[in-house]
């Protein structure tokens, strides 16, 4: 209880002597401090896989043990992790709590806004060891890396065709199942792929973001703009 109630009255104390952040406890200061020195101590017992504390590890256990402990009561979907189960909630309810300062864009996840915080600053903090190719996350980093090692290790049980991605899996699956799980919320139709919704909904709001830089005329598709670029070009 004592410490509990340290959080409400304690002083943020703990200072990391590299970026400056500081933390109530020890405890968190040295486990951020292992984000510096890329320290790993804990290992899967399963695949060998490391990481910086224990929470990590017995979340990332799940994915050998299958459990998913969190549904949602809504769709009734599960999940490895509480944050998962939250994010999802704000799916159905919209809630996109966190804003850019810069473009005042909203998201319902706050990596997804740490993320597009680079869109702003052009960082790419991660470099890939072979090309020396950067990327704003460590995600797009990992995918980069298969086009070097030529791997795909995501596979469909069905046709069993590899992917690269898992997100490319998943869609490719649909090929299979005929589902088509996103629907315009204004006239019903269905899609495979977000991006898809995301286009035809240009047709309802008129849309049109790609903008050419020479006549300003604007388009709905990137490709459109594309292909009337090279009339300026010829």
């Amino acid at each position: 209880m004592k410490q509990h109630q340290g959080i409400h009255t304690v002083e943020r104390t703990y200072l990391c002597n590299v970026c400056n952040k500081t933390f109530k406890r020890l405890g968190y200061l040295k486990v951020h401090q292992r984000l510096h020195t890329g320290e790993r101590p804990y290992c899967c017992d399963v695949c060998n896989k490391t990481f910086r504390d224990t929470g990590s590890l017995k979340v990332h256990h799940r994915v050998h043990t299958g459990d998913r402990p969190y549904q949602c009561h809504v769709c009734k979907k599960t999940f490895r992790q509480i944050n998962n189960l939250k994010e999802r909630h704000r799916v159905h309810t919209g809630e996109r709590p966190y804003r850019c300062d810069v473009c005042n864009k909203t998201f319902s996840n706050a990596n997804i806004l740490k993320f597009h915080h680079r869109v702003h600053t052009g960082e790419r903090p991660y470099r890939c060891d072979v090309c020396n190719k950067t990327f704003k996350n460590t995600c797009s980093l990992k995918v980069h890396q298969h086009v070097h090692t030529g791997e795909r290790p995501y596979p469909c049980d069905v046709c069993h065709k590899t992917f690269k991605q898992h997100g490319h899996l998943k869609v490719h699956q649909l090929v299979h199942t005929g589902e088509r799980p996103y629907h315009c919320d204004v006239c019903n139709k269905a899609f495979k792929k977000t991006c898809s919704l995301k286009v035809h909904q240009r047709v309802h709001t008129g849309e049109r973001p790609y903008c050419c830089d020479v006549c300003n005329k604007s388009f709905k598709l990137l490709q459109h703009l594309k292909v009337h670029q090279c009339v300026h070009t010829e």
